[in-house]
C-alpha cells in the first residue's frame, strides 16, 4: 500500500524557531522608541533589524548620547555597534582630541543638529552557540565633558530563541472506502444441568445478557453505523462427554441465537453462530496462571493429542485433588459465548463534523479523518496534538498512527512521550528519519547522523537535505 505522504513545511517550519518582540514596540529607553523589530539566524549569522525613532531624543550641546544594543544571556554579552548622538560642543570635543566616537570606528556618528528623525539599525553579527535565548536589551549611556557617563539607562526588546527543528514528516493514512468496526466479549449464561433453554432470570442470566445487549444497543441506535452480522460462539466445559458436550454447544449457541433475534428482529443472515464443545484452551490458560500443583504435567496432557474424553479422564484419574480444584474453580468460566458486532461507519468530510465527532464518538473517526482535521490547527498548539493523541488512542497498534504522534510531541518538545510513540512506529523511512529528528531536537548529534544516514539510504530525501544542514551548523 503506497502511504501518501505530506510535509506541513508551512506550518511545522524548518530550522529556526524564534521569538522575537512583535512590531512597533514603542519606548524602550528614555526619548529612544523602536519600530519593526526583527532578529533572525542567517547562516552563520545573527541579523539584527530595527527603526530607532529619536524624535523625541533631546542632547545637550555639552553632552552626548551613546545608543547600544546589547545581547546578554547569563554571563554571555556583547555589544552590537551604537548609535551616537552629539552635541555640538561635545562632537569639536572628540573631533579636535582625534577621537572621533565613544564607542569605536563601527559607531554611527550624528552631531544632534543633523539627527534624523529615524534611523534604520541594521547588522550581522557571527552567531555564537550562546546566543540561542539571549535577550536583546537597549541601552543608552549619557555622557558629559571628561568622557564621563552621567546616567545610563536600558531598556528590553527582544529575545532570541534559536532551536535547530528539522522539518518534520507526517503520513496521511490511506482513506477507507469502507469503515468496518467490531466490538466483541463474552457471557457466561447458566443453564440447568443438561439442558439448551434459556431462562432469562436465571442465577445471573439478567447480567450477562444485558451486556450483549447493551453491546448491541452501543451501536443499533446510531444513524452513522449499520450492523453487519452478529457474530456468537458457544463453549462448554470438558467434564461430560465430548459427544454430549458438542450438543450442548450446538443447542446452547442456538438459543442465545433465538433470544436476540426475538429482541433485535435482525434478518436470519445477520446472526451467525459456531461452537467449541471444550474448551481445552480456556482451561490450559487458566492452569497455566495458577500455582497448583503438578501444573506441568497436567499441562502436558491438555496439550497433548488424545482423544477429549480419554484426556479429561485422564487428568481426572492421575491428579484427583488438582481435578477437584479445577472443576470447582476453572470449568465455570469455560462456559460461555463469546460474541462479537461488526458494523460499518460512514464516511466523514466535513472538518466542524469531524471535529464534534472527535470530541463526542472519536472511536468512529478514521485515521485519515483525524488527519485532515490536525491540517486546520497550528502545529505544537494543544489542538494539533490532541488530535494524533486521540488517533493513537484509537488506533494504538497502528505504525502511522504512533509516528504522527511522535512528531507531534517532538513538535511540542516532549521528548519521552515522543520516545514512546517510535517504539510502535515502525522502520519505515519516515520513521527511521523521525528518530533522527528527535535525535536532533535532543543534541545527540551523532545518534541523529546515524538515523539520517539511514534514512537516506532508504531514499528519502528530506534526509539528505537534513544531513546537509546539521553538518553545516556544527562546522
Amino acid at each position: 500500500m503506497k502511504k501518501m505522504i505530506f510535509i506541513l513545511a508551512a506550518l511545522l517550519g524548518m530550522g529556526n524557531i524564534l521569538e522575537t518582540v512583535v512590531q512597533n514596540t514603542k519606548d524602550i529607553t528614555l526619548g529612544v522608541s523602536i519600530e519593526n523589530f526583527n532578529m533572525n539566524r542567517e547562516g552563520k549569522y545573527l541579523a539584527v533589524e530595527m527603526k530607532l525613532d529619536l524624535n523625541k531624543l533631546d542632547v545637550d550641546a555639552n553632552r552626548a548620547v551613546l545608543l547600544t544594543p546589547r545581547l546578554v544571556n547569563g554571563t554571555d554579552s556583547l555589544d552590537l555597534p551604537s548609535v551616537g548622538i552629539y552635541g555640538r560642543r561635545r562632537y569639536y570635543y572628540y573631533v579636535r582630541n582625534g577621537i572621533g566616537s565613544i564607542s569605536g570606528e563601527n559607531e554611527t556618528v550624528y552631531r544632534a543638529s543633523d539627527k534624523p528623525d529615524s534611523v534604520a539599525y541594521n547588522n550581522l553579527t557571527e552567531y555564537k552557540d550562546w546566543m540561542d535565548g539571549a535577550t536583546l536589551k537597549f541601552h543608552r549611556s549619557d555622557w558629559g565633558c571628561c568622557h564621563e557617563i552621567l546616567a545610563e539607562y536600558e531598556g528590553i526588546v527582544g529575545r532570541h530563541r534559536e532551536a535547530f527543528f528539522p522539518e518534520l514528516v507526517f503520513v496521511q493514512p490511506k482513506a477507507e472506502i469502507m469503515k468496518s468496526r467490531s466490538l466483541s466479549g463474552s457471557a457466561y449464561i447458566d443453564f440447568p444441568v443438561d439442558q439448551t433453554v434459556i431462562y432469562p432470570d436465571y442465577r445471573r442470566n439478567a447480567v450477562e445478557l444485558g451486556k450483549i445487549q447493551a453491546t448491541i444497543d452501543s451501536v443499533r441506535n446510531d444513524k452513522d453505523v449499520t450492523i453487519t452480522s452478529v457474530w456468537l460462539k458457544g463453549y462448554a466445559s470438558p467434564e461430560s462427554p465430548y459427544k454430549h458436550n458438542t450438543e450442548l454447544a450446538i443447542g446452547r449457541t442456538a438459543a442465545l441465537k433465538k433470544h436476540i433475534g426475538q429482541l433485535y428482529h435482525f434478518a436470519d443472515s445477520i446472526i451467525r453462530t459456531d461452537y467449541e464443545p471444550e474448551d481445552w484452551a480456556g482451561l490450559h490458560r487458566y492452569v497455566e496462571q495458577s500455582n497448583i500443583d503438578h501444573r506441568a504435567e497436567i499441562l502436558a496432557l491438555i496439550d497433548s493429542d488424545m482423544e477429549p474424553d480419554v484426556k479429561e479422564s485422564k487428568i481426572k484419574r492421575t491428579y484427583p485433588t488438582e481435578y477437584r480444584f479445577m472443576m470447582q474453580h476453572f470449568y465455570p468460566a469455560l462456559r460461555h459465548t463469546d460474541y462479537r458486532i461488526d458494523y460499518n461507519i460512514r464516511t466523514f468530510s466535513d472538518v466542524e463534523e469531524i471535529k464534534r465527532i472527535m470530541a463526542e464518538r472519536p472511536q468512529k473517526l478514521s485515521q485519515n479523518e483525524f488527519y485532515l482535521v490536525a491540517g486546520k490547527y497550528e502545529p505544537g498548539t494543544d489542538e494539533f496534538t490532541d488530535v494524533f493523541e486521540t488517533a493513537v488512542r484509537m488506533f494504538p497498534n497502528d505504525e502511522i498512527a504512533n509516528l504522527n504522534a511522535a512528531n507531534a510531541a517532538i513538535r511540542r518538545d516532549d521528548f519521552e512521550t515522543a520516545r514512546r510513540y517510535l517504539d510502535k512506529a515502525g522502520d519505515s523511512a519516515e520513521a527511521v528519519y523521525a528518530r533522527g529528528a528527535l535525535a536532533v531536537r535532543e543534541k545527540d548529534y551523532d545518534t541523529a547522523r546515524r538515523y539520517l544516514s539511514k534514512a537516506k539510504e532508504m531514499g528519502m530525501e528530506k534526509a539528505a537535505l537534513m544531513l546537509e544542514e546539521l553538518d553545516e551548523r556544527l562546522k
